[in-house]
């Protein structure tokens, strides 16, 4: 029997959690922000871009069809696939954040093949079996899992294409990350308050709700979920930690025009600071 009062904190905790993650990106600016950190040189960009070459590589063998983007944020994905195989896909965006919407509608305003829907991927308003390919990308680990999975399943046809990625919380970057180089960022912010340091000048780390789950972990939920796991790719490959890479990133540019050399399936897969599993629907 659950204790009661850790069952309190426990229902406290997943509000606190669900509110961190509906603040962020609510209006213009911050969906404006996202669009932003893909470009430049820094890790972020870096990041960004290893994940969309890698869902790019596994939708190449895909002939086309009905495909929803769940979690499309500003639909970065969305006008790559409008600029590269346009008369294959029939695209349906889905977010939950109406700002982030509008930043598809302005991406995507010459398209005729898009359709946008507002809600969260835990409960999308769409049919059984609607789709062909889901892509679910960088938005499961601001959601209940097993929910967000259930619905993601519910939507792909038999013998339809998944796919979907995940922060990767055993990889060295990851650990340092959350383990060491946040933490003390808030550590160091509380410290500077204390000292009559100006809010705008203060360091911190913002509580974004994120909570990721290994490959392994994740593979066995898809199973659970009537899917059949086929590949996983690793992306982002960097030994480095916070903030090590982003004094790297000033001078090791080539993942830009190589984004192959950011993503593995062999040894080197340890680095990635995240990464994909493409699975399948049986069809029976």
């Amino acid at each position: 029997m659950p204790i009661p009062g850790g069952r309190r904190l426990g229902l406290a905790n997943r509000a606190a959690r669900s509110a961190a993650v509906a603040s962020q990106y609510q209006d213009a600016a911050e969906a404006a922000g996202y669009v932003a950190a893909h470009d430049g040189w820094g890790p972020t960009a870096r990041y960004f871009h290893s994940r969309l070459h890698v869902v790019q590589e596994l939708l190449k063998d895909c002939p086309g069809g009905d495909l929803l983007d769940a979690g499309c944020g500003p639909g970065m994905l969305v006008r790559r696939l409008l600029d590269t195989r346009a008369e294959k896909f029939h695209i349906t965006a889905c977010d939950r954040s109406p700002a982030m919407i509008e930043a598809v509608v302005d991406r995507t305003f010459d398209a005729t093949n898009v359709e946008l829907v507002v809600a969260s991927i835990e409960d999308m308003p769409v049919g059984d079996a609607s789709f062909d390919v889901v892509v679910a990308m960088g938005v499961l680990e601001y959601t209940d899992l097993p929910r967000a999975l259930r619905e993601l399943s519910r939507v792909v046809r038999p013998g339809g294409l998944m796919l979907v990625t995940m922060l990767n919380p055993a990889s060295p970057y990851r650990l340092f990350e959350w383990g060491v180089y946040w933490p003390a960022l808030r550590l160091l912010g509380r410290l500077e308050r204390r000292l009559g340091v100006p809010a705008a000048n203060r360091h911190g780390a913002r509580v974004s709700g994120i909570r990721a789950v290994g490959a392994k972990t994740l593979r066995r939920m898809l199973h659970q979920v009537g899917m059949q796991p086929e590949d996983v790719v690793y992306y982002d490959l960097t030994p480095l930690v916070p903030p090590l890479d982003r004094l790297a990133r000033r001078w090791a540019r080539r993942w830009r025009d190589h984004p192959e050399r950011t993503a593995s399936r062999g040894t080197r897969r340890w680095m990635g600071t995240g990464y994909l599993v493409a699975a399948r629907r049986p069809l029976v």
